[in-house]
């Protein structure tokens, strides 16, 4: 993946202040379960709130080289978002908002409550900040089978970042209505968030096409690695690793097949009126 020289101000990088602490309490298997769960989407309030007490307090350290080259990175891919996100707005009559992003080592607060770095990157709506702890992206590689490279950081970002715009564009308040009806049964519900899930993979590949429409950012492969990301983590992928089948009515956010087909044809059509994945999925 091509660099760019543009940085965003928007980052704020916590790792190393001394302000972490593990979570008394939790365990391995809670952290592999949360991991599984929450990994790219949803809402994580409910663990993220969720049981278990501070235990000690990391000390505070400095950054070293790899570390600071990292924050810059993800300061890029920022400051990329932004800039495309604002243009796609534009074209459509509205006008962006930027997310805040947050880097963080074991644990930090969010606007939904504790974050913990097993729950890997996540969009929290009421702060409209993307949590990012930067060591899941080995447990992607090593657990989950994904093929990881700069790109594919930069594709989890980007799929944070379409739940920013879903906030924004008040998706994810018509989803959290349907939740809190209690109209809908468990499964029904399951459909939505993998209708939720694939529109946030989708505006991902519309980012990825309007940046490298204007920065020529994409190099041979890079496309293939966004696409093992999305793939290792669909749902069938995970339950297949995780309990050795798959269960279809259990699907949160969609299937390997479905993560690639959404996030090819944002990045083929360039065109934020193509993700509908609601009216697609939900008819």
């Amino acid at each position: 993946m091509k660099w760019t020289n543009n940085r965003s101000g928007n980052v704020d990088d916590r790792r190393g202040s001394g302000g972490g602490g593990m979570l008394v309490g939790g365990g391995l298997g809670t952290m592999i379960i949360a991991a599984i769960v929450f990994f790219l989407g949803g809402d994580p309030s409910a663990i993220l709130s969720g049981g278990g007490s501070m235990g000690p307090q990391t000390e505070q350290r400095d950054l070293t080289a790899d570390e600071l080259k990292v924050r810059e990175f993800v300061q890029m891919i920022t400051f990329e978002n932004e800039r495309s996100w604002n243009q796609i707005f534009q074209e459509n009559g509205m006008q962006y908002e930027p997310a805040k992003v947050v880097m963080f080592e074991q644990m930090t607060q969010s606007g939904c409550g504790t974050a913990q770095a097993a729950m890997g990157p996540f969009y929290c709506p009421a702060d409209q900040t993307v949590y990012m702890d930067m060591s899941f992206f080995k447990e992607l590689q090593q657990r989950f089978g994904a093929q990881v490279t700069e790109f594919s950081v930069a594709y989890v970002m980007a799929h944070e970042m379409g739940h920013h715009v879903q906030n924004l564009l008040g998706t994810l308040q018509k989803t959290d209505q349907l939740r809190r009806s209690g109209q809908y049964s468990e499964s029904e519900m399951n459909r939505v968030s993998v209708a939720t899930e694939l529109q946030a993979d989708f505006y991902a590949g519309l980012w990825a096409k309007y940046t490298d429409n204007r920065e020529k950012i994409l190099e041979p492969g890079d496309l293939e690695a966004a696409i093992s990301a999305a793939e290792a983590v669909g749902d069938d992928n995970i339950q297949k690793r995780s309990q050795g089948y798959v269960n279809q009515e259990g699907f949160t956010h969609g299937s390997s097949a479905q993560r690639k087909e959404w996030f090819m044809k944002g990045y083929n059509t360039g065109d934020i009126r193509q993700g509908d994945t609601f009216n697609a999925l939900l008819k």
